[in-house]
């Protein structure tokens, strides 16, 4: 009888080791530069995973987004996560506020609701959560949506046309658009993009939340997107 494996995986969505291949898989499946490998016993899999979990490659200009990113005493770091099993499906959110030696973390969720509304919804309830609002505040997220709508000014935009966009659609999300603009109006607050699943500890926690929170029983409705 062959002995069974294990696998360990250095580099991947969640690092770690894996007592089959199929869990193995879904870690490194498209995970770029993905580190991984096979053992027949623990004990060889737990030592190669300690000497190889050091090996991630950093951009760069992505340096100050990894763990070793240490916040200023007077600054308020916040990470934010959203997503739903299947769009639209059940969803759920993910925060971790980093203040001093302070880190704190919320997490909540929604029986039916979208990716985007996540990601927004996770970032309204950080900022709603703050105790201190007359610090730099600086928000990370892996949502492109979330950034560019106020960094490029489109929320804005959108607002001021009575919530429809260039095309003359209706802009998607605007009670929360409309709820992210008031909170952030009296705030020094900067908006940074980070990508997602390449390693990056608070980004990774904050996805563990908000999946926690979409798979949790009788979860609230999101009335802005059931009504």
């Amino acid at each position: 009888m062959a002995q069974k494996k294990v696998y360990a995986v250095a580099k991947g969505i969640k690092p770690g080791i894996y007592k089959s291949w199929d869990e193995a898989k879904i870690q490194v499946d498209g995970f770029p530069g993905a580190l991984f490998k096979s053992f027949t016993s623990m004990a060889e899999a737990e030592d190669w995973l300690k000497k190889n979990s050091n090996k991630m490659v950093i951009n760069k200009e992505e340096s100050h987004l990894t763990d070793t990113h240490s916040p200023k005493s007077d600054e308020i770091i916040i990470y934010t996560d959203g997503g739903s099993l299947g769009n639209p499906g059940p969803g759920g959110y993910g925060i971790v506020q980093i203040f001093g030696d302070s880190i704190e973390e919320i997490y909540g969720g929604f029986r039916l609701t979208t990716n985007n509304r996540m990601e927004l919804m996770g970032v309204i309830v950080a900022l709603k959560s703050l105790k201190q609002k007359d610090h730099k505040i600086t928000i990370y997220t892996d949502s492109s949506y979330v950034v560019n709508g106020i960094t490029k000014g489109w929320a804005k935009s959108w607002r001021k046309n009575n919530w429809i966009k260039s095309d003359k659609k209706p802009a998607v999300n605007s009670d929360l658009w409309k709820a992210l603009l008031d909170l952030i109006e009296p705030l020094n607050i900067d908006f940074i993009w980070v990508k997602g699943h390449a390693g990056n500890k608070y980004n990774e926690r904050c996805d563990e939340l908000a999946v926690s929170a979409a798979k949790s029983k009788n979860l609230p409705v999101d009335k802005g997107y059931e009504s």
